[in-house]
């Protein structure tokens, strides 16, 4: 760890995060949760948001893919997405519904809006993001896609937006320069 430069799990947890949460609506898939919380360690997301019946910790596919990210990264768990919505709007977070839609902004476009605290909302593997979720979003976000599939898997997407949204925190250029 010391050669890698990583924090330990104290130093972590005392580390300001970025002002992100990765929020998990109905999700099937426990791998993919703890994907996603593995994300979310690496790129110091303040918190992760897991609704409905996603999977949460402990839980055994959660902790087989998250290897051991479930204990730094903050996370609450809601039973349904309106007590979600509304503790994120609480927060003060922008609302970002990840789907493809007439009126979504394009990924590249992310930079804008991100001088404010964020939250991603994933949708379920096959349905996606509930329409009343979506509808209470500030905005939608697309990912561009070029080829004859129009998803990616729940934690490739998740990766994807993830990454741009937290190089496009203003923070994350202090950050770079040590």
């Amino acid at each position: 760890m010391d050669e890698l430069n990583r924090k330990s799990l104290s130093e972590f947890s005392e580390s300001e995060k970025f002002p992100v949460a990765a929020v998990l609506e109905n999700i099937r898939s426990a791998y993919n949760v703890g994907s996603v919380f593995r994300t979310a360690d690496a790129f110091m997301l303040k918190e992760i948001i897991l609704i409905g019946y996603t999977a949460h910790p402990p839980h055994k596919q959660i902790m087989k893919t998250a290897l051991g990210a479930e204990e730094s990264v903050t996370w609450k768990h809601f039973k349904t997405s309106r007590e979600a919505l509304e503790y994120l709007k609480e927060e003060g977070y922008f609302l970002f519904g990840v789907e493809q839609t007439d009126e979504s902004v394009m990924l590249q476009d992310l930079g804008e809006y991100m001088n404010r605290p964020v939250a991603f909302i994933f949708g379920n593997e096959v349905t996606g993001v509930e329409l009343e979720t979506l509808k209470a979003c500030d905005r939608l976000l697309e990912i561009p896609q070029f080829g004859t599939k129009h998803s990616l898997n729940i934690s490739v997407a998740a990766g994807t937006v993830l990454w741009e949204a937290i190089r496009n925190v203003p923070a994350f250029a202090q950050l770079q320069k040590g």
